[in-house]
């Protein structure tokens, strides 16, 4: 099979007003780049809205876009682990559908990677335009802690966008961990990765799809996949509660011999509780890498393909694709 240049991947939910204009400055960009040697993939994440249709049509009009549609909402991190499994480029950009990330920085990205003979360019965001302060500042707080308690160096304040080669995608995809933090996982692969700093747009259209619940999922799904700190939370806590009971028992012994000692319901409850909270906290957390495993024991394929619009021409390895795929000329395509 004969590789385009460039694969441009893009996760969609709900994305039906974004998805023209979208398509529009992703294929000026990738001309640009690339001339014609380029593929667009569009993963519909069991949207509620006419992005299915929309993107059908889109891809009708050009056969550089294949649009994935996926059996069921799967979470944005699935959606992207099916669109990197199924693209077949020898650079693969990565960017969402909202068109907070430039696509016109494109070029500059190749450049970079070209220049520095780097495997992977990361986006770094230096403004946020359009977005809460929360969001900020949780954001901020989130990658600063991920980077105290996490095995893996994570870079600050990136997303999924970034530029990657054939071999560093090769070796992400043979990760094959049900709870994905793709950003920690290209981190983790290694070889050569670049920093590109840029300014993130606002939103073109639309709601965010990554409400507060979902971050926290993210943040859960990023602490627990790199790292073991939560687990040692418990020696610690041990440490912590062995120091404040000989304190107590200090306290205790005081009272006995100066004969102030109160049978008090206070200090006995207050033991109780904050036992049992450490205990109940650290059940949770052993509960949350037993649960993973669990998953992870049943070995089902990430992500399901229902139904697929213009040529695939990359395999599914780590899901299923349900649209049969044959040898056109010598390359592989969706039936």
């Amino acid at each position: 099979m004969q590789r385009p240049a460039l694969s441009i991947v893009i996760p969609c939910y709900n994305e039906a007003a974004c998805l023209g204009q979208l398509h529009a400055r992703v294929s000026a960009a990738a001309r640009a780049a690339v001339g014609e040697d380029f593929e667009i993939l569009f993963i519909n994440d069991g949207s509620k809205d006419d992005s299915w249709p929309v993107m059908q049509q889109l891809s009708a009009a050009d056969p550089h876009l294949v649009a994935i549609n996926l059996s069921r909402n799967h979470g944005h991190q699935l959606a992207l682990t099916a669109g990197l499994d199924l693209c077949a480029g020898e650079q693969i950009l990565i960017i969402d559908a909202d068109l907070q990330d430039p696509p016109e920085l494109l070029s500059d990205m190749r450049a970079m990677m070209t220049a520095q003979n780097a495997d992977v360019v990361y986006a770094v965001r230096r403004k946020r335009a359009g977005e809460s302060l929360f969001k900020k500042v949780t954001a901020a707080a989130f990658y600063r802690l991920l980077d105290r308690v996490t095995d893996t160096a994570i870079p600050l304040d990136t997303g999924d966008f970034r530029l990657m080669s054939r071999r560093a995608l090769d070796a992400f995809l043979s990760l094959p961990e049900q709870a994905r933090f793709i950003r920690g996982m290209v981190a983790w692969v290694g070889f050569r990765q670049v920093p590109f700093a840029y300014d993130r747009h606002e939103r073109f259209a639309g709601e965010t799809n990554y409400p507060l619940g979902k971050m926290i999922r993210l943040a859960l799904d990023a602490v627990t996949g790199f790292s073991t700190a939560p687990l040692r939370l418990a020696s610690h806590a041990g440490l912590v509660l062995t120091g404040l009971s000989l304190l107590l028992f200090v306290y205790i012994a005081i009272g006995f011999f100066t004969g102030s000692a109160v049978a008090g319901w206070t200090s006995t409850m207050l033991v109780v509780v904050l036992l049992g909270a450490v205990q109940m906290f650290v059940l949770g957390m052993i509960g949350e890498y037993l649960g993973r495993l669990y998953v992870e024991s049943k070995r089902r394929p990430l992500y399901l393909v229902a139904d697929v619009a213009g040529p695939v021409q990359g395999r599914a390895t780590l899901g299923f694709n349900a649209v049969p795929v044959v040898e056109v000329s010598g390359e592989v395509a969706a039936e």
